[in-house]
């Protein structure tokens, strides 16, 4: 792994410890564990230049900031305002 993809990878660790969380304790801190690693992924992407953001780059800094605010953003809400059932 180069330190290219660090950010990357620190994203799907962040990710990888919300589906633990939600396939072993309850889907609504896995789920906002995830949207939190999607926010992650938003703020490493808006910050870092693109040769050090590496697969975080897909497509220009600003479509790909807004689609990972507005999808962890949402995954956050919808996980804090489910009442637990």
């Amino acid at each position: 792994m180069s330190a290219r993809q660090l950010p990357a990878v620190s994203v799907l660790a962040v990710a990888a410890v919300g589906l633990l969380l939600g396939a072993t304790v309850d889907w609504q801190p896995g789920a906002v564990v995830l949207g939190l690693a999607l926010l992650l992924a938003a703020g490493l992407r808006l910050t870092l230049p693109a040769r050090q953001a590496g697969w975080l780059v897909v497509r220009t800094r600003g479509l790909d900031a807004a689609v990972l605010l507005l999808l962890g953003f949402s995954l956050v809400l919808l996980a804090t305002t489910i009442p637990e059932g």
